[in-house]
């Protein structure tokens, strides 16, 4: 039997989540790939905790002061990396930090924030190949929505002509309540927020950065290209008003917010905007906290995937399922 030893690095809510299901999980992966899976190491931003024999989810409680960082999590010698702290892609941190140090030492790394990959990903991604190390990203790149997935397997062997993305479930949601409540912006805003659905700070949502963020990595990740975010024209929901959504209603259409990418050859072109759909789309259909992806290829036409999940739990499951991808590869 082969020991795999996992360390997840952020142990908020999704960090907690991917630990816990990872746990309950032990018994397929020793069934499925003969592979003795423990959880060596879990660190905070302040704390954290190790035990070369496994952590148990009763000691998830008991973290301690000071035992957080890079240094700290390699020393408790993983196989595998998950990475599942806050986000910041303007500075990749504090993630960056995190990926680096184990991309560097040559241990697998599955990651969940994005910013990292969209302040540093082509660096992250040679180091990668050049220390044989596998890197995976399901958890980044729309968690339950499968994306990236379909590029690498599904539509392996296609030319990809366009993406279609409605990569953003907070959006989405806010559209959707401006649709069918006839409600402003501000006003399905202050309703999301007093239900506990959006962040304290909405404005990576609303303004279209997280679309950007996911875009980006599928684009850079599924189809090799190196855009950068300021490639991109990104335009969010904020200006959307009540009077914009009954016209379009009165047009018959329903308004998203998408991230789209053109293909031309080597070249590629994306953005973020909001467009309108007929009932005939399947986009116009993507309702509440529901995410759809569109893919056009040369060979299989249109290929539509809509995806939703109780978070964090469906990031959390993105996140194993690039575990087993790994634990495929390794065991093989």
């Amino acid at each position: 039997m082969q020991q795999f030893r996992v360390a997840i690095a952020g142990f908020g809510g999704v960090g907690r989540a991917t630990a816990s299901l990872l746990l309950a999980r032990r018994n397929r992966y020793w069934k499925a790939y003969g592979a003795d899976v423990r959880l060596v190491a879990v660190c905070g931003s302040r704390a954290g905790l190790s035990d070369p024999d496994g952590l148990e989810e009763e000691l998830f409680d008991w973290l301690e002061p000071g035992r957080t960082g890079p240094d700290f999590i390699l020393n408790s010698g993983p196989n595998v990396l998950i990475e599942a702290g806050p986000s910041n892609f303007r500075t990749g941190g504090p993630g960056l930090a995190y990926i680096d140090a184990a991309l560097r030492g040559g241990h697998d790394t599955i990651v969940i924030s994005k910013g990292a990959l969209v302040h540093s990903g082509p660096a992250l991604r040679e180091l990668a190949v050049t220390t044989k190390a596998m890197l995976r990203l399901s958890g980044a790149a729309a968690a339950a929505l499968p994306t990236i997935d379909l590029l690498e397997q599904s539509l392996k062997g296609c030319e990809v002509r366009s993406i279609e993305g409605i990569l953003n479930a907070t959006t989405n949601f806010l559209l959707d309540s401006m649709t069918t409540g006839g409600i402003g912006f501000d006003t399905a805003l202050e309703k999301a927020q007093s239900a506990g659905f959006t962040e304290a700070d909405p404005r990576n949502d609303t303004e279209g950065w997280d679309t950007a963020c996911k875009l980006l990595l599928i684009s850079n990740f599924g189809l090799g290209t190196d855009l950068r975010m300021e490639d991109l024209k990104v335009e969010g929901i904020q200006s959307v008003t009540a009077d914009r959504v009954a016209d379009w209603q009165s047009q018959g259409l329903t308004p998203k917010l998408v991230g789209h990418i053109i293909v031309d050859g080597c070249t590629a072109q994306a953005g973020v905007e909001v467009r309108t759909f007929p009932p005939s789309d399947p986009f116009a259909s993507v309702r509440g906290k529901d995410k759809a992806i569109r893919i056009t290829t040369d060979a299989m036409g249109e290929t539509i995937a809509i995806g939703s999940g109780t978070e964090p739990l469906a990031t959390a499951a993105a996140a194993l399922k690039d575990f087993e991808h790994i634990l495929m590869a390794r065991t093989s």
